[in-house]
């Protein structure tokens, strides 16, 4: 019984509640308790609110039973992720002069998702200052990928995805400013959305950089399955945000079950040129390409422009500030090991960059010494400069795909599958594919596709340093999960989803198909 309890996603768990098939309680007491088996080994909470979860869901099946539930999610158990405030409750980052300092009121996501019924079980764990695809930080420590325990689950919502993943969280929420949600996402073999900025809301969300707005970042849903996002972004309502947030246009969500896909053309890509994919990452974009073309829709090859120079500006505009929010907030403080390259490279005089850079370039490394030429501080004028910049890629890219009549794209989320422990710290490229539909503003999901088959955990000939690092990260990954990435324009989540839906009906009956035992 507790293992069908565990086993229920978001959107399965909110129609058994509906039905009365099970009590909210039930449900949360099954989660909390697998939930506290996990911190033994996986670690995906930062913290877990038995007292106030049971409370929680006491009082939503007293609703239920008087007829008074607050909604369709009255009773729901989901997990946060640790940056969004809760009040009375720390969003720390993972970083020790944040703790102690609990929020004084609730992030606007959290508020709709209360005033809906669900039962908070707590929040889960992140990369410090929410800024690499690892899911560690000296806080918490160290969450591990439920699929192999020296593997990292990715960041920053690490932890989010290793719950959900592992039966600990029906769904939750995690936020994306660089593939947050989705590098998670496909290295645990679940499914995310970034939506469009302020589609849903961001207040109350914490930051690395407060006051940073070059590219921003959102809050999105995370489940097992395609339909237990759409649950989650159903219940987080832009309608309901926008009476709480004046930045969220009260546009409604579109249906994806309504979508024909019959009457949609879809690029897709394998290669941005940064990083070579893995054998296994490219094998399920073809798979996903082949479930489309079944599907109804035209799939046609797409090169996408300026996948470098989206990249390079990208890092430019978030270090523009030499690394200095980020040392303020330590304070002195343990930084994230992870963080130590990128932490020096933002902190590095330009004198030693160039230097730096050039003895890069003598190594044949193209991308190395361009991001060292890049990041760093930046004068004011140079920082405008840079905001135009980005602009005119973001049109760029729109206009490619007006040019091509391109309703959607699929790619890879990530070069390779999950990292090993200590990986992202001088790998910061292999999530590139990711990080570019931040910087455009386009909406983007990832939906589970395969594992990683015998023979294909290997790179032949790799040449140059990220080559040889891809390299390292396939080997040894046979079984890990592999997703991969569907992006449409903006305020278009419900074609987002119906595309990941269409994938996941056929993928889903794989033998190789990411799931988890519960034994």
């Amino acid at each position: 019984m507790a293992n069908d309890l565990l086993r229920m996603g978001a959107a399965r768990a909110v129609a058994a509640l509906g039905a009365g098939e099970v009590s909210s309680l039930e449900l949360t007491t099954a989660l909390l308790d697998r939930l506290e088996q996990l911190q033994i080994e996986v670690r995906p909470m930062a913290s877990i609110w038995r007292e106030d979860a049971l409370r929680a869901a006491e009082s939503s099946d007293v609703r239920r039973r008087h007829g008074a539930a607050l909604s369709e999610f009255d009773g729901l158990p989901v997990t946060l992720k640790e940056n969004l405030d809760v009040r009375g409750r720390e969003s720390t980052l993972g970083v020790h002069a944040k703790v102690g300092v609990p929020a004084e009121r609730d992030a606007v996501v959290v508020q709709v998702l209360r005033e809906a019924g669900c039962v908070f079980l707590g929040k889960t764990n992140v990369s410090q200052f929410l800024l690499f695809h690892e899911c560690s930080n000296p806080v918490f420590g160290v969450t591990r990928n439920p699929y192999a325990l020296d593997r990292t689950p990715g960041g920053s919502s690490g932890g989010e995805a290793a719950a959900i993943a592992a039966h600990g969280s029906p769904g939750g929420l995690g936020t994306d400013i660089g593939g947050s949600v989705r590098v998670p996402a496909h290295f645990c073999g679940i499914a995310g959305i970034k939506p469009t900025v302020d589609r849903i809301s961001g207040l109350g969300i914490g930051t690395a950089l407060p006051g940073q707005e070059f590219v921003r970042g959102q809050v999105g849903p995370m489940g097992r399955s395609v339909d237990d996002v759409i649950t989650l972004l159903r219940a987080l309502s832009p309608e309901a945000c926008a009476r709480l947030d004046p930045r969220v246009p009260p546009l409604a969500l579109g249906d994806p079950a309504v979508i024909d896909l019959r009457a949609i053309k879809v690029g897709f890509f394998v290669d941005d040129g940064i990083v070579a994919p893995s054998q296994a990452v490219q094998r399920a974009v073809g798979q996903a390409v082949a479930a489309l073309r079944d599907a109804g829709a035209e799939v046609v090859p797409y090169s996408p422009p300026a996948c470098r120079e989206i990249i390079l500006t990208y890092l430019a505009g978030l270090s523009a500030d030499g690394g200095r929010t980020v040392e303020r907030q330590l304070q002195g403080g343990p930084g994230d090991p992870n963080l130590s390259v990128l932490r020096t490279m933002a902190k590095l005089p330009s004198s030693l960059k160039k230097a730096a850079a050039f003895g890069m370039s003598l190594r044949h490394e193209p991308m190395v010494p361009d991001m060292l030429r890049v990041m760093g501080e930046k004068s004011v004028q140079t920082y405008w400069e840079l905001t135009a910049k980005a602009r005119a890629l973001q049109v760029r890219v729109a206009r490619t795909w007006d040019e091509l009549g391109l309703d959607a794209v699929v790619c890879p989320p990530h070069a390779t599958p999950a990292l090993p422990h200590g990986a992202s710290r001088d790998f910061t490229l292999g999530g590139a594919l990711s990080m570019r539909f931040n910087f455009v503003n386009f909406p983007a999901g990832v939906v589970p596709v395969t594992r990683v088959r015998a023979g294909e955990a290997v790179r032949h000939n790799p040449v140059g340093r990220l080559a040889n690092r891809a390299a390292e990260v396939d080997r040894g990954s046979e079984g890990l999960p592999v997703g991969v990435q569907v992006v449409a324009r903006p305020y278009r989540e419900d074609l987002v989803l119906a595309l990941m839906k269409a994938i996941e009906s056929v993928v889903a009956k794989d033998p190789d198909y990411p799931r988890l035992d519960l034994a």
